[in-house]
């Protein structure tokens, strides 16, 4: 008789779940932790892969929120206004987009022009050179590897949808928790 104790997802006739936290993955959604170990690896692959692409466009000097910033700030080519940089990538803490601004600034990848009592920043020409970089090496590094399900547009739109709505879910929560 095994007396050893199953780990969640390792039943017999199970699949084997992928979790960095056993204790999380057991009661109502236990795939749940499943999810968030993936989000968690993503996340950190993404991050490494947005900064090391950056690097080999030209600039190794900023971190993972200097280059959403940058790009952001880049985005339709309109000028951005510190808090609404900070609601679209979702930053709490206007400091941290503020000191990636100042960084940008002084680089000479982004301005901001004040108007009225705003400031609203765009790139530089030096910035769009570098995003232009940053996008080409991205299409000679990445895309060439996109392929089967990840090729479905649908498919990639569809799991966007669910990102944005887990991240609904998950402010929510911080929300209850802050409350408690």
């Amino acid at each position: 008789m095994n007396d050893r104790k199953r780990e969640p997802g390792k039943g017999v006739g199970e699949r084997l779940r992928i979790l960095s936290s056993a204790h999380l993955a057991t009661g109502p959604h236990a795939e749940l932790s499943e999810l968030e170990f993936g989000l968690i690896i993503a996340h950190n692959a993404f991050s490494r892969w947005v900064v090391r692409c950056m690097a080999a466009a030209g600039e190794a000097e900023l971190a993972i929120t200097d280059v959403l910033v940058l790009h952001h700030v880049h985005h339709r080519q309109r000028g951005k206004k510190l808090a609404d940089i900070c609601f679209t990538l979702n930053y709490e803490d206007t400091h941290v987009i503020n000191y990636s601004l100042k960084k940008l600034a002084g680089m000479g990848l982004v301005r901001g022009e004040k108007i009225g009592k705003e400031v609203f920043y765009a790139t530089t020409n030096e910035g769009a050179a570098l995003i232009e970089r940053f996008r080409d090496i991205r299409g000679r590094c990445l895309l060439p590897s996109i392929e089967g399900e990840l090729a479905d547009d649908a498919s990639l739109s569809d799991v966007a949808r669910r990102l944005r709505m887990l991240s609904g879910l998950y402010d929510q929560a911080a929300r209850a928790a802050s409350s408690l």
